[in-house]
Parts: structure tokens; C-alpha cells; sequence
């Protein structure tokens, strides 16, 4: 019997920048490839047309480009696979969803949103489970012509009797009773394809033999499990991954701390050190070796010896880490070029000159006036200045909401982070002057530095939003 050639990816949205869970996910695929001799596959999972922006595409490129788990087939180069942009393949997933309505496996559903919302009030009066009735299932309804305007979906017929069960890696035996499922939708009302039968008929066409993910994902593996028996194709090995959790054992949240992998990659953090703590929080190598490179970690690695735990993904330990590359594995002359890089390039400091050369009479004077633009963290004692004619608590939900509204930012540029807060203050008749001066203080440390916005154009969100979250905790306190 000739054993199947081990095949792994890793399938991100560009709905928002790279999540440090997707460095986490790429990090293993890309072990578990290369240690069985496998490949390691980059999609790009694009369907949600008003979510996804091809300049999140490129952060993600840039992201894994920088961590240095490149890929061996993916949009940027290609593959006998291809294309590798859920976008680019949508008559491939309606020639499978036609499959499974001609098998009477799916069926076409009118319902319309207001009938949706009555079926769930009356389901909630009833204390009944909220999924979908299956009003439309037994209907023989044709599909609606492309002229006409009347709106629908198509949903699979999931069996109403007995249950389903995958293996699990880590897991072993996993059973979800059939009566627990919702007609999944299938094509949604635009006519992109959902999620789940783009994923299962992608895995099955690329030929991937495992797949790798975050638990969050298991309790959707059902409803694959029974999309593959449908059409009758042999699902993949699943492994789900326990999630990403901080020190307080929450889960990984953009709300409390930096997790986008472009926030490390603009604050000096090293790719090696970073793959390398990832690397920590999956598994304990020989003799608890806490420093190694990613070839030591391939080496080592076993799907066997994966923990369960949550993994705790802590700053304090990546940064001591960090400074552990920069001391140990770093020469000065890489140390050099690492500050040039990071902290005085040509371009970063042609930014910030126009902003403060009014202020400065000589060289030294630059330091003072642009600390805040080299260095993560503000002190905490300038907070002193925002609470003291304030009411703490009103202060904590401001900050709260603004952070907020730049997670929902999909233009990261300072002119809407401006319109948000105008927005704000004349909903709650706060006086924006005072507010600005608070984000002032806490984005700068002081009250006298060169314009707010112009400030945040050049530091950019990311690394604001750090400095608000901090300001959150400071203020808990």
C-alpha cells in the first residue's frame, strides 16, 4: 500500500491583520510538513466580500514572509493545485453544491430574514433550540432563475436521527448527536459559497491529508464529516490545536493584549525569537531547552507530544526571550543593523524630523522631543494626569470603546480614528479638547508633543491601541 504523501495548510481571511494564533497554526503545519517531508500549503479563504481586503492578504504574506514559514504551493507562486484564492474558485464549489442537490443531499431555502427572526422569537418563547426549523426542507423548490429577485440559500439536509463521530489525533473519539446540528447553509443569498463547503471541497481537491487547526474548530468538524459522506469523499486526519490563552487564562483577545504579528514585527521583536516561543508553548524539548532554532524544533517535533493545556501566551516571556537572541545570538554588527532597521532607517525618521524641527536648537534635543516614538511602553505615572479631573471608572469605558472601534477599523490610517472620536463626543457630549488630551498623555506621556494625529499616522494603530490597553490597566488598578 502506498502511503499517502503528507499534505498540511493553513487557510487565513484577510478580514483584519494576522493574528499571532495564525503564526501559532502556520508554525506547527509547517513542522509536522517538513519533519514528514510533506508540504506545507498557504490559501487564502476570501469569500466574504465585505470583510476581505487584499491589503490584509499582503499582511498576511509579509507576516509568515517574516517568520520565515514559507510555503510550497500558495497564491504568490503557484501550484498544480490552484488557484489558491477561495475568490478565484467559485464555480468549482457550485459544481459540488449541484452535486449534493441533485443527491437530494441539500435543498434551496426561501426564507427570508424576517421569517428567520420570527421562527427564532417563537423557538426562544418555546425554549426550543434556535437553529433552523427546516421550513424549506421538504419542499421541492426550484432554483430560482438568474433574473429573478426573490432571494435564497441552500442548505445541506443534515440527518435528524443517530449522530457523528471523526477521530481526533489528540483527541480520540469525538461524537456529536445529529439532532445537535443546523441545516448548514451552503451557498449563501449572494452566491458565494459558505465557509464550511468551500473548506471541505479545497482540503479534498489539494489533496490535504491533515488537518491542522485551532479547537475552535471542532465543534464545525461535524458538519464537514457529514459534507464528505454526502459526496462521498474520504475526509482528512483532524488535529485540533488547544488555544492560544493569557495569563489570566482568557482567550487571546486584541481587547488585552498585542496579538497582531505586525505590531511584532514593527516593535523589534526578532522572527526567530518569536517562532522560537511559539515553538515553547507547544511542547517541551529535552532536558526543558528553552532556546532553539526552527530547525532543533522540527527535529523534535511529534504531533504525540502535544499538550492539551492551553498554552499561555505571555509578553513578559517572549521579551525576555527576545533578549536572549539579542544578547546571545546577535553580534554587535547585527545589533547595528538591527537599531538601523527598526528604530533610525532613513524613512522612519524622515517621518517624524518635519514634526519637531521647530522645537529642537541641537542634536541632542531630538531624544527629548521623540523618546515616545522608540520605546513600547509609556509610563504609568502620566496617567496621574488624565484621573485627576476625571472620574476614573467614566474613563476606563471611554478608553474601552475606542479600543473598540480600531478593532473594527478597516482603514488604519488616522483621519478615521479622528472621525470615531468626533462621532463619539457629540453622541455622549463628552468635550473632544479634553478627550484628545487624554490620548495625548497616553499615547505620548506628555502634553506637549507634536500633533496628536500626525503622531499616530507615524507610531500607526497598532501600536497606539497597545498604549490605550495599557492605560485600561493602569487605571484598573
Amino acid at each position: 500500500m502506498i502511503k499517502k504523501k503528507i499534505r498540511v495548510r493553513i487557510g487565513p481571511s484577510p478580514t483584519g491583520l494576522s493574528h499571532i494564533g495564525t503564526g501559532y497554526i502556520a508554525l506547527l503545519n509547517y513542522a509536522f510538513a517538513k519533519k514528514n517531508n510533506g508540504n506545507f500549503i498557504l490559501r487564502i479563504e476570501d469569500t466574504d466580500k465585505k470583510r476581505c481586503f487584499s491589503k490584509y492578504e499582503k499582511d498576511i504574506l509579509q507576516s509568515l514572509k517574516w517568520l520565515n514559514l514559507n510555503w510550497d504551493e500558495g497564491p504568490d507562486i503557484g501550484g498544480n493545485k490552484g488557484p489558491y484564492r477561495q475568490s478565484e474558485r467559485i464555480n468549482i464549489y457550485k459544481k459540488y453544491i449541484n452535486i449534493l442537490l441533485n443527491k437530494n443531499k441539500a435543498y434551496i431555502c426561501t426564507c427570508s430574514t424576517d421569517k428567520l427572526n420570527y421562527f427564532k422569537k417563537k423557538q426562544i418563547y418555546l425554549k426550543q433550540s434556535t437553529s433552523y426549523n427546516g421550513f424549506c426542507r421538504e419542499k421541492k423548490i426550484p432554483i430560482p432563475s438568474k433574473n429573478s429577485l426573490k432571494s435564497f440559500v441552500i442548505r445541506l439536509k443534515t440527518p435528524k436521527e443517530g449522530s457523528t463521530s471523526f477521530i481526533d489525533i489528540l483527541r480520540g473519539k469525538i461524537t456529536i448527536q445529529n439532532s445537535e446540528l443546523n441545516d448548514q447553509v451552503l451557498q449563501k443569498s449572494d452566491g458565494l459559497p459558505t465557509y464550511h463547503i468551500a473548506n471541505i471541497i479545497d482540503d479534498y481537491l489539494m489533496e490535504i491529508s491533515h488537518v491542522i487547526r485551532g479547537e475552535e474548530w471542532i465543534s464545525s468538524t461535524p458538519k464537514h464529516v457529514l459534507l464528505y459522506k454526502a459526496l462521498k469523499i474520504k475526509p482528512p486526519h483532524f488535529i485540533h490545536l488547544p488555544l492560544l490563552r493569557n495569563t489570566d487564562k482568557s482567550k487571546v483577545s486584541k481587547r488585552k493584549n498585542p496579538i497582531s504579528l505586525k505590531y511584532f514585527r514593527e516593535s523589534g521583536y526578532f522572527p526567530e525569537a518569536l517562532c522560537n516561543f511559539l515553538g515553547l508553548m507547544t511542547f517541551s524539548l529535552k532536558n526543558n531547552q528553552e532556546v532553539f532554532n526552527k530547525n532543533e524544533f522540527i527535529k523534535n517535533f511529534s504531533i504525540n507530544k502535544i499538550s492539551l493545556k492551553s498554552p499561555i501566551f505571555d509578553i513578559k516571556k517572549l521579551t525576555w526571550l527576545n533578549g536572549k537572541y539579542l544578547r546571545e545570538k546577535k553580534s554587535s554588527n547585527d545589533i547595528v543593523k538591527y537599531l538601523q532597521q527598526q528604530l533610525f532607517s532613513t524613512k522612519y525618521l524622515e517621518k517624524i524630523v518635519p514634526l519637531i524641527k521647530n522645537r529642537i536648537e541641537k542634536s541632542e534635543d531630538f531624544i527629548k522631543h521623540t523618546s515616545f516614538f522608540f520605546i513600547d511602553y509609556i509610563s504609568n505615572k502620566p496617567i496621574d494626569l488624565i484621573i485627576r479631573h476625571k472620574n476614573k471608572q467614566q474613563t476606563i469605558i471611554i478608553l474601552k470603546y475606542i479600543i473598540k472601534e480600531l478593532n473594527s477599523l478597516t482603514d488604519y490610517s488616522s483621519i478615521f480614528f479622528k472621525k470615531i472620536l468626533i462621532t463619539f463626543c457629540k453622541k455622549n457630549k463628552i468635550e473632544y479638547k479634553n478627550l484628545l488630551m487624554s490620548l495625548r498623555i497616553i499615547i505620548t506621556g506628555s502634553k506637549n508633543t507634536p500633533p496628536l494625529f500626525k503622531t499616530i499616522n507615524i507610531l500607526g494603530i497598532e501600536r497606539c491601541k497597545v498604549r490605550i490597553i495599557q492605560a485600561i490597566k493602569t487605571l484598573k488598578l
